[in-house]
């Protein structure tokens, strides 16, 4: 039996665990000589496909050269190119560029970089604004911003307050834009959001209008706007950012998932120059304090500029272009299904609501689905009773059609009341 704890996992279930062996493109290997289609990317991260030989020999190379080096005082040639190609291609107004290990550590580095900016300039603004049913991470600060309930209930005592402004659902857009307003009214120092399309939340969407209107609405209280694309950014939601499509510039914008094309750990938090400026002083207590053992680690820093250079040489916008093009037309056939409750699509990704006694996270049809896209040779890693389908960019024609074709199984087992927790 193995000794491995894994995430998000409740092993009293005895689920069957696939063992991996190898990756290629869409593609997973499992030791028992499975292929496996990768519907989500391997949890939102890859990009341009598992084992992209530019970034695995970017990486072996790297690898061969120099493995590791402190980075408090400290710099390496990977680093300097990442930095600089953040910069060529991210809004001209997001000058630097701090490095951390992962998204949580990332939306971490943000909020730190918003308290110590009030506090250096002498002001007293510690208030964070939520959005509801937002999900940042896992470590504290990142929980203690994202929704209350079932991610993070054991956990209450250890996290911190925040205001929660309403989800700007359809046609409650005002709702939304009033508690915002009196919040950033009252003096808060930074509102927190993913920018079009929320994740773990429901894969739960929203226009590029209203958050165009809530930026406006911390830009006019001087409140810091935080932008969370750790899973949005790089091309998911059909454009490099999301807040790209409402034409807005975070003060802080968190990164990691794509950054290095989903092959190795890395995330960058960028900031405006009035947050960099508030932490430069010759007062050593000024310092923003912030690291972590192999913060902007050579390896990973290769490959982020492999990725980058992907991302200059090739056309791959394009590549998203197409894959939203074909999500969308695939969306449509289950959209009319009794046991389809909702539908949704926002650039790669698609996403629709089954039918369920109880709906949400924990909804029964979680396990069951799972086991049924298993079967078929899929991963699928519903949301309870939310499917979603996020695959990496090259995926093939008939690999992304065999994964439809599965849900569509599956909407017509659960109309059937073949599921456990189904409702017909």
């Amino acid at each position: 039996m193995s000794a491995i704890w894994h995430p998000f996992t409740q092993h009293g279930l005895g689920e069957p665990i696939p063992h991996v062996v190898r990756a290629e493109g869409a593609l997973l290997f499992t030791a028992d000589g499975r292929r496996i289609v990768d519907g989500i990317s391997s949890w939102w991260v890859t990009t341009h496909g598992h084992c992209h030989p530019r970034i695995s020999a970017a990486i072996a190379d790297q690898a061969a050269r120099l493995d590791q080096i402190i980075f408090a005082g400290w710099t390496h040639g990977p680093a300097e190119e990442v930095a600089a190609g953040l910069a060529a291609i991210m809004p001209a107004e997001l000058t630097r560029v701090f490095f951390s290990d992962s998204g949580s550590t990332a939306v971490e580095v943000a909020l730190k970089m918003a308290l110590g900016f009030w506090r250096n300039r002498g002001e007293p603004r510690h208030r964070i604004l939520v959005l509801e049913h937002g999900y940042h991470g896992d470590t504290i600060g990142a929980m203690s911003v994202g929704a209350r309930g079932v991610f993070n209930r054991a956990y209450e005592p250890l996290l911190f307050d925040v205001a929660t402004i309403p989800f700007p659902a359809g046609g409650a857009e005002q709702a939304t834009m009033d508690a915002l307003e009196r919040e950033c009214r009252a003096g808060a120092a930074a509102f927190i959001v993913e920018p079009l399309i929320l994740g773990a939340g429901g894969m739960l969407t929203y226009a590029p209008e209203t958050l165009a209107r809530m930026r406006a609405v911390c830009a006019q209280h001087g409140v810091l706007f935080i932008a969370d694309e750790v899973m949005t950014g790089w091309g998911r939601t059909g454009t490099l950012l999301g807040a790209e499509q409402a034409g807005i510039v975070p003060d802080i914008l968190c990164l990691s998932k794509g950054l290095t094309g989903g092959a190795v750990p890395l995330a960058v938090t960028m900031a405006t120059e009035a947050i960099w400026d508030a932490h430069l002083s010759r007062d050593r207590a000024d310092m923003f304090f912030h690291s972590s053992s192999y913060t902007a680690n050579p390896v990973a820093c290769a490959a982020a500029a492999a990725n980058l250079a992907i991302w200059r040489d090739e056309p791959v916008l394009d590549r998203v272009a197409a894959l939203a093009g074909a999500q969308a037309e695939a969306l449509a056939a289950p959209s009319g299904h009794p046991a389809v409750s909702a539908t949704r699509i926002l650039g790669t990704v698609a996403a629709l609501d089954l039918v369920s006694d109880a709906p949400g996270y924990l909804s029964d049809l979680g396990p069951a689905l799972r086991a049924h896209f298993l079967d078929a040779g899929l991963l699928l890693r519903p949301l309870g009773n939310t499917v979603y389908v996020m695959p990496p960019y090259c995926i093939g024609a008939e690999d992304l059609a065999a994964i439809w074709s599965a849900i569509g199984d599956a909407a017509n087992r659960i109309a059937d009341r073949s599921f456990s927790g189904a409702r017909g």
